[in-house]
């Protein structure tokens, strides 16, 4: 665990606000066992904004007026559409819940990199974390490993993370799920 750190701090009343923090804390914790964080997703979901974001653009400030322009509006509008189709498939396919990609640890010959992913429900104090080979075809992939568990046990009456109990809890998921593929060689 880090030392030196401000405690992270959170408006209990505010769920959105209790899911950020625990799923940054998550990030932090699977990070710090070796895993590097898989950001093409990330990148791929940023190009295809910015391809949206641009047809928006040149189809307002396109040279001619809107009698003239019509035809080259409504391709824009079916870009525009066909473009915003891919991303949020991409989204609902392949992100789903999903806070972190990463690789497989380095070095490791026998592993894929995870997919670690969380749901806290709206009104509801249960959290439940999802660790999970991000390549499920991959022979070396082993099946999922959860947890659920209410968010009362990680958080002070103030709304600061009891970042040791979470980290061990974290901790223990990750080793849940790579000792699975210490069994099944």
């Amino acid at each position: 665990m880090a030392t030196n750190k401000s405690p992270k701090k959170t408006n209990l009343l505010d769920h959105h606000s209790i899911k950020h923090t625990l799923d940054e804390a998550v990030t932090e914790i699977v990070t710090s066992r070796g895993y590097v964080e898989d950001v093409r997703m990330s990148n791929i979901r940023l190009l295809l904004g910015t391809i949206i974001i641009v047809i928006a653009l040149v189809a307002q400030f396109y040279n001619k007026k809107f009698p003239e322009n019509r035809n080259f509006l409504i391709g824009c509008i079916i870009l525009y559409i066909v473009f915003n189709g891919i991303l949020q498939l991409i989204i609902y396919t392949k992100e789903k819940n999903a806070i972190l990609f990463t690789y497989a640890p380095a070095g490791s010959f026998s592993s894929t990199g995870l997919i670690v992913s969380s749901k806290l429900p709206r009104f509801s104090d249960m959290y439940t974390l999802t660790v999970a080979s991000a390549d499920p075809e991959s022979i070396s992939a082993k099946p999922p490993v959860e947890f659920a568990k209410s968010v009362t046990k990680w958080f002070t009456k103030d709304g600061v993370l009891v970042e040791g109990l979470f980290w061990k809890d974290v901790d223990g998921l990750v080793n849940d799920y790579t000792k699975e593929s210490k069994k099944s060689k």
